[in-house]
């Protein structure tokens, strides 16, 4: 045990010596021919040798999965050097669940007191449903606390150690751990909750994209449904309609809608590199395009008894099923006027690319709403409420709203900020890939992508340069099928491909920029538009390749 412990609490290079000490005694060994050595003290010793260094390398692969799955081993090293450390119980925890009396709380086998934490914490006052016992629970539920710049934070208030008998009291239930399948090749941001991205080549291979290989944006864990007894949720004013996935199928007319859908965070990857942000690290891949069947929330509004006319109602909630420890839900909410018009095209989906919705994107229901930001295309829909005010929903009040490149933490007023809701024009290059040896026909190379503006704006034009900006080629554009789906606006991004002309044997910036049908145009630099969080990043799109030499 002691052994164990004290590998725990060495640094990485711990596991490098243990590795190289079994690849060094296996393979000097094994060139000796060790193992069929005529000398049977040799051998003996050999075995001895190779035990001990297999024994090593095996406490080295604990150490290294331990260092990968926790970011920050501050709490183990701790309990194992400070051993005058005060030891508090479950019961002295408790007493001290409140600001008269102090807040404390437990995170794995130390104790803490976030008194003076509360007032500033990002979440609001949630952190204190875990005053007085252990906040595992709501840590495993927003993995995002687990980085080594909030540990660092949280081991300021560090005032004592959890005593064994409780540590072992401590539930630990992983709500994560009815995940559904997800294909390895997608590009992993966060494990819990999980959100990926397809690899960018293969993301603009089709007009559509597969259903295993549309990004996954998940706030919370996936929730499982019974789908026997579930029903969807309308509330109007003081009415109430139920209705489950069958009778909406019977009772309203089907349509399908081809919609481009996109996080508020693709390309955030780039802003970060430009200044930090807080944020998923996106790529230029949380996008993707699907064929969505469903009925029009305007039907069911109508039919639940919404007047046009009443002008108490001015926006349109809507609740998920995934649910965090406290039992509150995701949810988000549009205008009315997005919600109620003929032409908006939003619907209550239940299928995706022809099938069943899958888990990780909203099973059973779905509400999509096209030229949106992601944020507000709620899965696992179970209630639709229309209100005079935004959704109270932390990621509509607190999330997913854009700053000054001035603000700060400390400045951004979340109250005056309007919510992300249409999205701006957008491009990027798919293929070649950034730091990639191309080569060039004659001097020629062909350059893919794809462009997309919010609020049903059609691209009318991609511009590609292989000089970083200075000359521009005009791309082809490939667009979905004119009266392939119920749409009545351009809800789908554009592909595009160009053929530029390279200098072999040369380094050579790439940049695409794309211009929608209200002539809205791409910012050529990030920097007038970073903002704290990373969203929106919409900037020209610019790569870096080398053209080998045609020789």
């Amino acid at each position: 045990m002691s052994l164990v412990l004290t590998s725990l609490c060495r640094t990485e290079s711990t596991v490098c010596r243990h590795s190289t000490a079994f690849t060094r005694a296996f393979s000097s060994n094994t060139s000796k021919k060790r193992f069929r050595s005529s000398s049977h003290q040799e051998t003996k010793q050999f075995r001895w040798k190779l035990a001990a260094a297999a024994s090593g390398a095996v406490v080295g692969m604990v150490t290294y999965n331990y260092i990968q799955n926790k970011p920050d081993l501050t709490f183990l090293r701790k309990s194992v050097q400070a051993k005058s450390d005060p030891v508090y119980s479950s019961a002295d925890v408790a007493q001290h669940a409140d600001k008269q009396s102090g807040i404390w709380v437990t995170y794995q086998d130390s104790v803490y007191d976030i008194t003076g934490f509360v007032e500033s914490h990002p979440g609001g006052e949630k952190i204190l449903m875990g005053a007085g016992g252990p906040i595992d629970a709501f840590w495993n539920m927003y993995a995002v606390h687990k980085t080594p710049e909030v540990l660092q934070i949280l081991e300021q208030y560090r005032i004592g150690k959890l005593s064994r008998r409780d540590q072992k009291a401590i539930n630990l239930n992983d709500p994560f751990a009815n995940e559904p399948f997800r294909l390895p090749v997608l590009r992993i941001n966060s494990q819990k909750p999980f959100n990926a991205e397809p690899p960018l080549e293969v993301l603009t291979d089709s007009f559509i994209t597969p259903n295993e290989l549309f990004y996954v944006r998940n706030h919370l864990p996936v929730p499982d449904f019974d789908l026997e007894n579930f029903k969807l949720e309308v509330l109007v004013g003081g009415r109430k309609l139920a209705l489950s996935v069958d009778e909406i199928k019977k009772k309203y007319k089907p349509v399908t809608i081809t919609t481009t859908i996109q996080c508020a965070g693709n390309r955030r990857q780039e802003m970060s590199q430009y200044q930090n942000v807080k944020g998923l690290t996106w790529g230029a891949c949380a996008i993707g395009t699907a064929r969505w069947t469903g009925v029009r929330l305007r039907d069911i509004l109508l039919d639940a008894g919404f007047d046009l006319n009443d002008n108490r109602f001015k926006h349109i909630q809507f609740n998920g099923n995934d649910k965090d420890i406290t039992k509150s839900s995701y949810g988000g909410s549009i205008p009315k006027h997005k919600a109620m018009s003929i032409d908006g095209d939003v619907i209550i989906a239940y299928k995706m690319n022809g099938v069943d919705i899958p888990r990780d994107h909203g099973y059973p229901l779905r509400v999509i709403v096209p030229g949106y930001v992601g944020a507000r295309n709620v899965k696992w829909l179970h209630q639709v409420v229309a209100s005079d005010e935004e959704s109270s929903s932390h990621w509509q009040r607190n999330d997913y709203k854009v700053f000054s490149p001035s603000t700060t933490f400390e400045t951004a007023d979340y109250k005056k900020a309007q919510s992300i809701q249409e999205m701006p024009v957008i491009s990027a290059i798919s293929t070649p890939a950034e730091g990639s040896k191309v080569e060039s026909d004659d001097g020629v190379i062909e350059v893919k992508g794809y462009a997309w503006s919010g609020g049903g704006r059609d691209i009318i034009r991609v511009d590609v340069s292989a000089d970083g900006g200075k000359t521009w080629k005009e791309a082809n554009l490939v667009k979905d099928k004119p009266g392939a789906d119920d749409s009545t606006h351009s809800w789908a991004w554009s592909l595009w491909n160009a053929e530029v002309e390279v200098t072999p044997g040369k380094k050579t910036e790439i940049v695409c920029k794309a211009i929608d049908s209200a002539y809205n145009c791409q910012p050529e630099f990030i920097g007038p538009i970073w903002n704290l969080r990373g969203f929106l990043t919409n900037a020209w799109h610019r790569i870096s390749v080398e053209v080998e030499d045609d020789e």
